[in-house]
């Protein structure tokens, strides 16, 4: 009646050890450790990088752990503090001679202290969250007017594209802050290319004025579509933010909106807000322009001559000059896809960008007409351009598929690929609150939340052991293993636990043993009853069941509401509170019953158990089961 099948034990077994290896990374704790990343996009880290920091610390006197690449950083880790401070020291004295002008970022960071063989297993600690690891947390204003003035640049060289094609004759076309203004000789060609403004750009609104002998037209965006060129610049720094830091390898980092031009970045276990401040500088300004081929340029590009008018001097990667051409082709805003990938006629490195319709009208144009020319991919961080690669255009390009290859290894494909990827500033940002939370801090929280934790299943155990005996020990034993597998669970899903979170761990265990103590009362019940050992604890798992499965699904609802309409620390409470009621169903019907069956099921003529106090409702006189 009361035997569990050997694969029923099976599935406890590999429960038990998958979430015993998976929750052990978290006892190991964290330790200080330096995180270098490439400050500009067109460099790379590769083992040679790798060896160089090695070789500094070695030089420097400084034993390390352990020193790794990881991604896109080399992560080096220390036993204490102080060979962390020193060791940042070093390795920012050595890749960056020129502190003006720094070509890696060297910031302090913090690792797990899990040996290789549970790494090797994939097993990690979770994230903590920003009030449990420390770290650094800002709050970024996006200019909204450099936004509008952005697309206005974008629509003024629209409209020079669509007049062209409508061969609507004008005296020039600027941009005027955030309006455009467009000069015209007679009246007839205002008309016309009033009529084309209308047809082809709804989000414009024009206003038509004399100008002396000639006409004045000033095109100005609506309020409406204003409003959604701000909500998608918002939105699409948000994006390249995510994209710019992921890449950087720092743990699960906040970077939500607040408010209409504010953004909130947290950023997890780094300390030094300096260098935080270049992580969020890393975010830079992709162009695409034609490279300036003419003997002014090419003279120009030695150094022998002035640069021509209309165009700008960049250098590539390796030092050399290009001659640009003022006039932006695209941005990264028009780019929807960017991979990897090789010429199919030459076989040599080639990026594929996918565009969306505009790019893929403009870039169809211009290709059409620089067959054999130089078109520049172009970065910008921190006010400073650099060219990223200058490849050919092969032949004319449509339908929004785009090859660009060129004098560029695999490598350099790939990392341009990533690059195009990552999207570009839609407006300039700027940092107007900073403040770091330390280590020592987040220290304390997580002491504060390991003791809530700890003391709160001390006290349910003692209460349920003094209540229910053997019961309320199996009862204990089922609410430890429930903790487990909850711990297992979130480092598994890599979820970021906060003070919030811990709140709900500490919740968990009140309502896990809800479950234990619905059973055991069950169990009473029947032995109250007449029943027999054996028949009360068949019949107290089995008809306990139905309101277990009732009360828990309730509360998963209300969980599972938080989770879809919370944010922030309310969000973070409902992964723990819903993934913990889904942990204590199983633990506290199945694991439970699976050691009371152990324990009690190959005893065939069992006379009592040992669940405590059951009260007779046919006598004054209390029995004790043991």
């Amino acid at each position: 009646m009361n035997r569990y099948p050997v694969w029923k034990y099976a599935i406890i077994l590999i429960a038990l050890v998958v979430g015993g290896l998976y929750a052990l990374p978290n006892v190991f704790g964290e330790a200080p450790a330096v995180q270098v990343s490439v400050a500009k996009a067109s460099l790379t880290l590769d083992a040679s990088a790798l060896t160089r920091v090695e070789e500094v610390l070695k030089a420097a006197g400084i034993a390390a752990d352990a020193v790794v690449q990881d991604g896109a950083s080399i992560k080096a880790r220390f036993a204490d503090t102080d060979a962390q401070l020193k060791a940042k020291d070093a390795i920012q004295k050595a890749l960056n001679p020129d502190a003006a002008n720094p070509s890696y970022v060297v910031a302090l960071n913090l690792l797990s202290r899990s040996p290789a063989w549970l790494t090797a297993l994939n097993a990690s600690p979770m994230y903590l969250g920003l009030d449990l690891r420390g770290g650094v947390h800002f709050m970024l204003q996006v200019d909204m007017p450099a936004a509008l003035a952005k697309k206005a640049e974008s629509l003024a060289g629209d409209i020079r594209s669509g007049f062209r094609e409508k061969n609507v004759r004008h005296g020039g076309i600027s941009r005027n802050g955030q309006t455009i203004e467009i000069r015209f000789r007679d009246a007839q060609t205002v008309e016309a290319a009033k009529r084309v403004i209308q047809d082809q750009f709804p989000d414009l609104v024009t206003v038509e004025s004399a100008d002396g002998a000639d006409f004045k037209m000033v095109a100005s965006i609506k309020p409406v579509a204003a409003r959604n060129v701000q909500d998608q610049a918002l939105k699409q720094n948000i994006t390249t933010l995510h994209n710019r830091i992921n890449e950087l390898g720092v743990a699960e980092p906040v970077i939500q909106q607040q408010g209409l031009d504010r953004i909130v970045v947290q950023l997890p276990g780094v300390q030094d807000t300096a260098k935080a401040k270049d992580i969020l500088g890393r975010t830079a300004t992709l162009e695409i322009r034609m490279v300036d081929e003419g003997a002014e340029a090419r003279s120009a590009e030695t150094g022998n001559g002035p640069v021509p008018f209309g165009s700008e001097r960049f250098l590539e990667r390796n030092g050399q000059a290009v001659i640009v051409k003022k006039q932006v082709i695209l941005t990264g805003e028009n780019l929807t896809d960017a991979q990897p990938g090789f010429d199919n006629q030459t076989q040599e490195a080639a990026v594929h960008l996918t565009l969306d319709a505009k790019g893929a009208r403009i870039f169809r144009d211009v290709t059409r007409e620089s067959i054999g020319k130089r078109m520049a991919i172009l970065l910008f961080e921190k006010g400073k351009g650099e060219v990223v690669t200058a490849p050919v255009i092969r032949s004319e390009i449509g339908g929004g598929r785009v090859q660009i290859s060129g004098r560029m290894t695999t490598m350099e494909a790939a990392d341009t690929a990533l690059l195009l990827r990552a999207g570009s500033l839609a407006a300039p940002m700027e940092i107007i609150e900073e403040r770091t939370i330390g280590p020592t801090l987040g220290a304390e929280n997580i002491a504060k939340g390991f003791n809530s934790v700890t003391w709160g299943f001390v006290a349910v155990s003692i209460f349920m052991c003094a209540y229910y005996m053997l019961f309320g020990m199996i009862s204990s034993i089922s609410l430890a293993f429930n903790l487990l597998l909850l711990v297992a669970v979130l480092s598994m899903l890599q979820a970021t636990l906060t003070l919030p979170g811990m709140a709900a761990m500490a919740l968990v265990l009140g309502m896990a043993i809800d479950a234990n103590v619905l059973i055991n009362e069950r169990v009473r019940e029947e032995l109250r009853n007449g029943a027999s050992p054996q028949a009360a604890i068949h019949a107290g798992y089995d008809r306990a069941w139905a309101t277990i499965i009732d009360s828990n699904v309730t509360t998963l609802i209300a969980g599972l509401a938080l989770l879809a309409f919370g944010s922030g620390p309310v969000r973070g409470f409902a992964v723990v509170h819903c993934l913990g009621i889904l942990t204590s169903m199983f633990s506290g019907v199945f694991f439970s019953r699976g050691v009371v069956n152990l324990w009690y099921g190959r005893q065939k003529k069992l006379k009592s158990v040992s669940i405590g106090t059951v009260w007779r409702p046919d006598s004054a006189n209390q029995v004790t089961t043991n």
